[in-house]
């Protein structure tokens, strides 16, 4: 469950503050290299508004009683663990991406966009703390489950597939590879208890049982709808979606509403379409990170928060995410 659930279970109100991830010490960012991108920003310090809550990317401050300041750091998580080192620019360039998707799907779904400019709301001396890295939105009431889309098997549904030709207990053809395009999307959702616990996976009578059958088809079939959109569009520009995971939450009027972020690199796989038409997968998203971890043999807890990353890992994050920025976002009409 994304920080915006976590802000509205807490309540939103000031003294009350959810803290989902405690901060690594800092590491010093002494290459030249990573110097050249400029100051990251591992939390925010907000004197005018309540912080309502700190989650592994996002600080969540209160606007009022029915809207929330959204700020994106550079923090950079894997495994549910925050990282040592921040990304600098990395919650620039969600906040363009996500911008950029809620712009482009409203048609389909509203989403939690108040209209209204972050730095509205802030003190004159924190402008330059929420300058291209924030959204003002609306508060919303989430649904507790993820709405996870898939169009190509990797990740842990890959494992499953491998164990026992399921994923998430949707059964799938034989033979595919994790470069072969499922014959259609399939929606997988994930709940989880609290926040920082890892996604479980749930099947849809489940999520039926959760949300009442009307409202649980109209999330799968949303989800799916924003899905195949964006996976559309996002083809022409030579990315492949091969999954993502998106919230939802209610309105004043019980509308569903799209919410938190939507089609970053930090809630989807993004692969380069055209090395994966020769059989390759060029991951634009953190994926390289978690086979980094994985090749040092930690992968959680506060072991693998202590690991000083190597520079070009967290340079490596840096030209992934502006790089798929940049073929989504940049030129569009």
């Amino acid at each position: 469950m994304g920080i915006a659930a976590a802000a509205a279970a807490a309540g939103g109100a000031r003294g009350r503050v959810t803290i989902a991830f405690r901060l690594p010490p800092p590491r010093a960012m002494t290459s030249p290299a990573l110097q050249a991108l400029g100051p990251a920003v591992r939390e925010t310090t907000l004197h005018s508004l309540p912080l309502v809550a700190r989650g592994k990317v996002r600080d969540l401050y209160a606007v009022g009683s029915d809207r929330l300041l959204m700020v994106a750091s550079d923090r950079l998580s894997a495994f549910d663990v925050v990282m040592k080192a921040p990304v600098p620019g990395k919650g620039r360039l969600l906040t363009q991406m996500a911008l950029f998707w809620f712009d482009r799907l409203k048609g389909v779904v509203p989403n939690h966009l108040s209209g209204d400019a972050p730095e509205s709301v802030v003190a004159p001396d924190e402008v330059a703390q929420v300058a291209g890295r924030a959204m003002l939105v609306k508060k919303l009431t989430p649904l507790p489950c993820e709405a996870v889309v898939r169009g190509y098997v990797a990740g842990s549904g890959w494992k499953e597939y491998q164990r026992q030709g399921t994923v998430c207990g949707i059964a799938l053809p034989p033979g595919l590879a994790m470069t072969t395009p499922l014959p259609e999307p399939i929606f997988t959702p994930a709940t989880k208890a609290a926040v920082g616990d890892h996604d479980e996976n749930i099947s849809f009578a489940q999520l039926e049982a959760l949300l009442g059958a009307a409202r649980a088809a109209e999330v799968r079939d949303t989800a799916i709808r924003l899905y195949r959109e964006a996976a559309a569009y996002a083809l022409g520009r030579g990315i492949v979606i091969a999954d993502t995971k998106f919230e939802f939450g209610l309105d004043e009027a019980g509308r569903l509403t799209l919410m938190d972020e939507a089609l970053t690199p930090d809630s989807s796989r993004f692969w380069l379409a055209e090395d994966l038409h020769a059989g390759r997968i060029v991951a634009l998203d953190k994926q390289p990170l978690r086979d980094w971890l994985s090749s040092t043999g930690v992968t959680g807890g506060a072991e693998q928060a202590a690991l000083d990353l190597p520079d070009e890992v967290i340079l490596g994050v840096h030209e992934r995410y502006a790089t798929a920025c940049r073929m989504l976002c940049e030129g569009d009409e």
